[in-house]
């Protein structure tokens, strides 16, 4: 295996780490795109759904923690949950966590047609 091989295999790592907790805070609508090949700067996106700004921030909170604990950091967060959607960036993964309606008006989903997507959690 060479080196860029095993750095893609540790961002699917991360980003399967990210839907499991993310399904564990009982988000909905969890999808992991594989977007090596789709976009420039990120080998892969998750987008998750929180019903409440509590319930966002939770999310949040418990992504980066989990990760932290794996050696993987936060390279940089925007948004609020009281704006309806935050993005967190740790470099090969990028999470968005959106309030139902912010999701739907962005269509992230859409955007991102030609990319793979590797799990989904309802």
């Amino acid at each position: 295996m060479n080196k860029s091989q095993a750095v893609v295999l540790g961002a699917l790592d991360t980003a399967r780490a990210v839907v499991e907790v993310a399904g564990d805070k009982l988000a909905s609508d969890v999808v992991l795109f594989d977007m090596c090949g789709s976009c420039g700067y990120a080998d892969y996106i998750v987008l998750a759904n929180g019903e409440s700004t509590r319930q966002l921030e939770a999310i949040a909170d418990d992504v980066v923690h989990a990760l932290k604990q794996k050696d993987v950091y936060l390279l940089h967060r925007e948004g609020t949950a009281a704006s309806g959607w935050l993005l967190l960036d740790f470099s090969d993964v990028v999470v968005h966590i959106f309030a139902p309606d912010e999701r739907a008006y962005y269509k992230l989903d859409n955007l991102w047609s030609t990319a793979r997507p590797i799990m989904r959690l309802a």
